[in-house]
Formats: C-alpha cells, structure tokens, sequence
C-alpha cells in the first residue's frame, strides 16, 4: 500500500518561528509565530472588562486591552452566563478558593432568546476566550462559552454536557467513550471528545482530563490578583499547540534546527506520543538552511503568487475582492491527442482541485470561494470533480462546506477562517526598472521549463534570454539545462540577449524560427 511521508519542520528565527507541514515533500501549511507577548492567539482567555452592551446589535462592546474593542453576540454568551459571572465575582474577591466547581450552586440558565442588557452591564468582569484573531481593522471575535483543548478532549466549564466528534464513524466506539467520560468527567465542567480519541483508553483520557483541570485550577488563581483586562491563560506555546492539533501517528519526521525548540519538542511528544518521540531530528547543518535542505523557500516562492503553476503546463488565477475570493482553472495550451476534450477537462479539473485543496490550507483563505472549472458536460464526471475535490479537503481542520458544480462549473467553498490570511509576497525588485516590480526569477526558470515540456515535438530548440537568467540556467554542476538534457535527452543551446527585459525569452528552432511558447 502507498504510504503518505508527512514531515513538519521547524524554523526559528530571531523573531518568529515558522512552521510548515510537507505531504510527500510538497508544502500544505505554513504558520508563522511572533515573539509578541501580546499578541491575541485563538484559545487565548482573558479576564476582561464589559465596555457597554448595544441593544441593536444584541451584542456588547468588551475591553480586552486590544486598541479596538472586542465583540460579544448573545448567542457566544453560553447558557451557564450568571453562574460564571457570579463565580468570577466570588474569585476576584478572594471569597471562593476552591476552583473546582464540585460544591459551587449553579444559577438559572439565561433564556436562548434573549436580549444583551437583560444578562450584561457596563464595567462587570467577565471571562472570554478568543475565536477569532484581529484581522485588518477588526477586533479579536470573542465569546464567553470557555472551552480548553487538549490532546483527546476539550474541557467545558459550567457545564454538564459530554458530546463525541461527529467524525467518529462507529456507534460502538461512541458509546464507549461517552461511558468512559461519564465515569471520569468532573462535575461542573462538560467535557467534548476529540477525532483522535478513538481507541484510547480510559486511563489516557483521564491523564488529558487531569491536565486541563490543573491549567483550569493555575488560571482561577490567577484572576484574585489580575488587572482587569489581561491574559489569563495563554494558549500552549506554538509547537505544542500545532503539534496537538496536526499530529497523528501518520507523521514520518519533525525536523527543528534550535536546540531548545528541539528538547521542547521533543518533551512535548513524548508526553503526548511516546513511541513518536524518536521522529524528532535536530537539524544541524551549516550550510545549507533547514527550508533550503527541504525546498521549502522555493515553494513558497512558487505558491503564493496571483498565477500558480501545476503539472501538465495547467495553472490558476487566484484574485481577492472585498467580498470573496475567486479561482481560475486554466489548462494552459496543452493538447493531448489521445483524450478528447471532455477528458482533459476532466484531467485538468482533477489536477486542479488538489491544488485549490492545498492552497486554501496554505493561505488560509476564509470566507467565499468561487472556483471556476473548466466545463464538462458529463454528469458523471462533474459528480467525480466534487467527490474528489471533497476528499482533498477532508484533511482541511478548518470548517468548511463544498456545494456541487453548478450549470456553469461553478464551485462555491465556504471556508473558515480564524487568522489573518497568509500573504507572501512573491514580486521583487526589477533590476531594469527601480519603480516596478516582477516575478521572483525562480519563477521565470519554472515557466521556462514548463514550456519546454509543452515543445517536445522539436527536435532542436534554443533558448534566446536576459543574460541573468541564460547564466543561471548555464552555470554551476550540475546546471538547469543539464537537468533538461537527462529529462528531454536532447541539449538545448542558451543565447544571452542583453537587449531582453528581466523576464523576456523566446524559443528558437535550429534554423532560427521563432517557436510560439
């Protein structure tokens, strides 16, 4: 059977650590971590302070200590409202030293309909946890339905609630875990078992369960002598935070190239994965950097762009609105004589849709997406597009909804988004004209060579460009063009052209016709 190498390697630099996750070495996520102390990550919960609940919007403006204001709708308030705000009130004032909610009264839930100012007033403390970073203008998306995750469940305080994921297939398993929660769950928190809980045993379940009880018990100490408002519980640090939600036992390798992200990481699996640990490598090498050894820093280079390029000469067109992002599959000037076109579409569809899969987990991208397939006139191929760009996507932790093709070939995603979207930039400066900007040139030498693919008919080709890039496609062992001889066994000759602009090249035939690229 096939088997998938999944790798995450870890950079660190000065001031961030990025991490990017390989399937089968091609890049699927990429994260960044700042070293801000400040700044507002999901999960995050916070002792904040009620600036005024607005009537209109059924919503209150709440002071988390961001420069805007958070926002709090009726319907993230959670049924158990009073009795957090009344518990919260006991601890600040030091009245209340047992944390655990065993012996603490529970008031009356607040009415599923009801309205803002009934349950909330101007400057009372509340707890809420962030579920939405700032993004552009505005303020982190809050609620105070707490929740902390760890590895197998969630805890859910002032609750007495025990629901299984619904991506557990079997009824049995349900079952099972519900019963083992129900012996273990502590009373006044409710308790949400996660995907990877299948199979586990109760005394694992309880070892995640006693941990977040501890953080829940380290974070109630904490308010008595917080100011109001501040952080009071910090989500873990990164690694641990993408390892608990990415990880699985399918992971092959996680490469860090700093000594103290290593041991972090590596303590960090071998609490949560002890037969794992041993996957964690330290990367040590000085010449060559860690996104270099594993191609990363040109895939990025190569992925983030308006144009993205796939195999067979196909591409899309990513373009952002204010309202929606749009998608365009093109198949490029490919012809193969062997398919006729409803098979290419198909082909070039398929190509397609696992591309789209990855980008939307590599940019992040939320909100509505429209991509736009080529036509096929096949029912049955429409339906193997949908079900197929469906199981691409079913990796994607992100919610998200995929409708059908529509008459047009059209498909509409909808796609969460809880961070800012991830944006490289992909131009740079343009050597022939300080104003402007161009493609980074590993793009142009990608082009070039997927336009060699599309000319393999011709017998002799020359390769006329800027003398910048006929040197890096000459130059060094073994070069560029000697890759292409091994790939298209025939040599393929490169005139520099000092009169070309940065990104200009044209294809020759031996007697010197130029051949359309």
């Amino acid at each position: 059977m096939y088997s998938v190498n999944k790798e995450l390697i870890i950079r660190s630099g000065s001031e961030a650590v990025d991490f990017a996750l390989l399937k089968d070495g091609k890049l699927i996520e990429l994260h960044k971590e700042k070293e801000d102390k400040n700044l507002f990550a999901v999960g995050d919960i916070f002792i904040a302070k009620i600036r005024k609940p607005v009537a209109g919007l059924n919503a209150a403006f709440v002071n988390v200590g961001f420069e805007k204001d958070a926002f709090l709708h009726y319907h993230d308030l959670g049924p158990n409202l009073p009795s957090m705000m009344k518990f919260i009130k006991l601890v600040s004032a030091g009245k209340l030293k047992d944390y655990t909610l065993k012996s603490f009264p529970f008031e009356k839930e607040i009415d599923k309909d009801g309205a803002i100012a009934d349950v909330l007033s101007s400057n009372q403390s509340i707890l809420v946890q962030v579920v939405k970073e700032p993004i552009s203008t505005k303020g982190p998306r809050i609620s105070s339905e707490l929740s902390m995750a760890g590895r197998y469940v969630v805890l859910v305080p002032f609750s007495d609630r025990i629901s299984i994921s619904q991506k557990i297939d079997s009824k049995e398993e349900k079952d099972r875990l519900k019963r083992l929660v129900q012996s273990i769950r502590p009373k006044g928190f409710g308790v949400i078992v996660r995907t990877v809980a299948e199979g586990k045993k109760v005394a694992e379940l309880d070892k995640d369960l006693q941990n977040l009880l501890d953080k829940w018990t380290g974070m109630c100490k904490r308010i008595p002598s917080a100011h109001h408002p501040s952080k009071v519980l910090g989500e873990v640090n990164k690694v641990s935070s993408i390892l608990r939600d990415v990880f699985n036992d399918t992971f092959t390798g996680i490469y860090v190239d700093d000594e103290d992200l290593f041991y972090a990481t590596k303590d960090y699996l071998q609490e949560i994965a002890p037969q794992k640990a041993n996957i964690v490598k330290h990367y040590q090498s000085r010449e060559l950097p860690l996104f270099e050894k594993y191609n990363i820093e040109r895939q990025i280079k190569t992925s983030f762009g308006k144009t993205v390029s796939m195999s067979k000469g196909a591409y899309l067109i990513i373009e952002h609105t204010e309202a929606l992002h749009v998608i365009d599959v093109n198949s490029g000037n490919r012809s193969n004589k062997a398919l006729s076109q409803e098979d290419t579409a198909l082909e070039v569809n398929l190509i397609a849709a696992a591309e789209i899969a990855r980008q939307l987990r590599l940019r992040d991208m939320g909100g509505i997406i429209v991509v736009d397939f080529i036509d096929m006139s096949n029912p049955d191929n429409r339906k193997k597009l949908y079900d197929f760009l469906r199981e691409e996507m079913s990796d994607d932790k992100a919610k998200h909804k995929i409708l059908p093709p529509s008459k047009f070939g059209l498909v509409q995603i909808t796609r969460q988004r809880v961070r800012p979207e991830v944006n490289i930039k992909t131009r740079e400066e343009d050597p022939n004209n300080e104003n402007q900007e161009i493609e980074a040139p590993i793009l142009v030498i990608d082009r070039i060579s997927a336009d060699l693919e599309r000319l393999k008919g011709h017998k002799k080709v020359v390769i006329n460009a800027h003398p910048f890039v006929a040197a890096y496609l000459t130059k060094g062992f073994p070069s560029i063009r000697t890759k292409w001889y091994l790939e298209h066994k025939k040599w393929i000759k490169v005139i520099p052209r000092d009169a070309y602009t940065y990104l200009e090249y044209h294809f020759f035939d031996s007697k010197g016709n130029a051949i359309a690229e």
